[in-house]
Order: structure tokens, then C-alpha cells, then sequence
């Protein structure tokens, strides 16, 4: 089981750090054009801003485990994911893309389960 909390936690904080970066690297015009439509919902400092969390996350899920620097900040950041996910999928709720819900879906049971094993009994 740890191995999978690890592995899943690789790949969440990749997607996360990802995801983030494009936010925080690329103006809103640009990813309201590759089909971002919610980012015309907020401004683009919150954009920034949700770029910034995002990153944080996915450095979060791994950086504190593999230096054993204060590993307790593996499944803050994981449920820091959770709620990330909930209110990307209220927002694309909200705009009727229901296709970007199930990414959403997935990341936050991914995230889910990280925490779970991490804040239980699979904790370092």
C-alpha cells in the first residue's frame, strides 16, 4: 500500500505542478483560447492565484516525504487537492462542462486517497 500511496502521489503532484504552472505562466486570453473557459470567471490574479495553490500542491504531495522535512505537509497537501478539485468542479458545474467535472472527479479521489492513507494508516 505505501508503494501505491507513493506512486499515486507522484502522479497527482506531476498533474498538479503541471496544471499549475500553465496557469501561472500563460495569460488568461491565451487559456480562455486552448479552451479554458473558466478563467473568463475570474480575474487573472485569482487565476494566478489558483496557479500558485496548484503548484504548491503538487510540490506538497511529494518534496516533504522524499527530504523527511515535516511529512505531515504530504496529506495537508493532498486534502489541500481535495478541496482544489471541489471547487474547480462547483465552477465547471456551474458553466455546464461536464466533461472537465469527471477530470475533476478523478483528481479528487485520487487526492482522497492519498489523504486517507496518509493522514491513517499509512502515515510516515
Amino acid at each position: 500500500m505505501n508503494v501505491a500511496l507513493w506512486i499515486v502521489a507522484v502522479v497527482l503532484g506531476a498533474v498538479s505542478l503541471a496544471s499549475g504552472a500553465m496557469k501561472l505562466l500563460q495569460p488568461p486570453q491565451k487559456l480562455a483560447e486552448a479552451g479554458y473557459g473558466w478563467v473568463e470567471d475570474f480575474s487573472p490574479g485569482s487565476v494566478k492565484a489558483i496557479g500558485a495553490l496548484e503548484v504548491l500542491a503538487g510540490a506538497g504531495l511529494v518534496l516533504p516525504a522524499a527530504l523527511d522535512i515535516a511529512p505531515v505537509l504530504v496529506p495537508t497537501a493532498a486534502l489541500g487537492t481535495v478541496l482544489l478539485m471541489i471547487g474547480a468542479a462547483v465552477t465547471h458545474l456551474r458553466r455546464h462542462e461536464h466533461q472537465a467535472i469527471v477530470v475533476n472527479v478523478v483528481l479528487l479521489g485520487t487526492a482522497t486517497f492519498v489523504a486517507w492513507g496518509r493522514f491513517g494508516p499509512y502515515s510516515f
